[in-house]
């Protein structure tokens, strides 16, 4: 039991002790504007499909749903991969308000139970209602941009004049990866299809580009040739 001396002493040093301290105002706002700040993209992205892009990605971070959003992107931009003819579709002017609630269904179908959110889905209504769709692969591509920077990582952008296996794009990040290209970062790897190369590849990471396409085979022998002509 506490002799009397003792809880008079503990009472005095309670006494004496300092209310609980808030933040300043000026450090609640900067706390309150870092927190907004880590909703803004991590880098900039340009072009109209860049702005809906860093759109997406605001909304998404403000609602936590950057994965599913990133994932479900993802998942369009196979189907993007996979069918070639749809782009043309989206960009088709003649398209009624019913062929466009169709294609957003059929987009929807494709991502499944990736959006947990419903981010996606009414982003998609949005470029459907603005008629944007013919956008959305650029909006894959560039959200896929802005994924990559926040998590680190460094694109690499490989064209091929036909779709590549997997087997094939992951001999070629392993690599990349063994390379000084890669700066010791994570890859993410970008395929691409452009029958215009005719062949071989074109190979993007940061700022460097590595064309070992036919198209620019072509290229440097006819200008070998008008040269020497």
């Amino acid at each position: 039991m506490l002799s009397r001396q003792t809880r008079s002493l503990i009472s005095r040093v309670a006494a004496r002790q300092k209310p609980q301290q808030t933040l300043p105002a000026n450090l609640r706002r900067y706390a309150q504007a870092a927190a907004v700040q880590d909703t803004k993209p991590p880098v900039a992205v340009f072009g109209l499909d860049g702005t809906y892009a860093s759109a997406l990605y605001t909304a998404a971070a403000k609602t936590s749903s950057l994965d599913s959003t990133s994932k479900s992107l993802a998942a369009l931009a196979d189907v993007f991969r996979k069918d070639t003819k749809l782009l043309t579709i989206l960009n088709a002017p003649t398209l009624s308000p019913g062929d466009k609630s169709q294609i957003v269904q059929e987009l929807q179908r494709h991502m499944g139970p990736l959006d947990k959110g419903e981010t996606v889905k009414n982003f998609l209504k949005t470029l459907s209602d603005n008629n944007r769709l013919g956008i959305l692969q650029g909006v894959c591509e560039k959200f896929a941009t802005l994924m990559g920077a926040a998590r680190g990582e460094m694109e690499l952008t490989v064209t091929s004049a036909a779709r590549l296996d997997n087997k094939t794009l992951q001999r070629l990040e392993t690599a990349v990866a063994k390379s000084e290209y890669s700066q010791g970062k994570k890859l993410k790897v970008v395929p691409k299809v452009n029958p215009d190369i005719m062949g071989g590849l074109v190979v993007e990471i940061g700022d460097r580009t590595i064309d070992l396409s036919v198209s620019s085979k072509i290229a440097k022998m006819n200008k070998l040739l008008t040269d020497t002509l």
